[in-house]
C-alpha cells in the first residue's frame, strides 16, 4: 500500500528512518549501488520528499503501527 511520507527521525545506530501517514516506519538509506537514495543524506533532500509515497509492506502484511522516537 502506497503511504506517503510525513518526518523523518534516526534509529539508534544513524540510519534514517521516513515514518508514514499510516503510523509505519521505513528505513530509507543510501547504500550505493544496492539504493541510490541521495536525497537522504541532506535536511532539504529528506525535506523535500516529504509528502512522497513508499511502499508500505508493514500495510500489505496487517502489522500493528510503529513507535515513534519522542522528542
Amino acid at each position: 500500500m502506497h503511504q506517503p511520507i510525513t518526518g523523518y527521525h534516526q534509529d539508534d545506530e544513524g540510519h534514517w528512518v521516513a515514518q508514514l501517514a499510516c503510523g509505519h516506519n521505513q528505513h530509507v538509506r543510501h547504500d550505493p549501488p544496492l539504493v541510490c537514495r541521495p536525497w537522504v543524506m541532506t535536511e532539504a533532500g529528506r525535506a523535500g520528499m516529504v509528502g512522497q509515497v513508499l511502499d508500505c509492506l508493514k500495510c500489505d502484511s496487517g502489522e500493528p503501527i510503529d513507535g515513534r522516537p519522542e522528542r
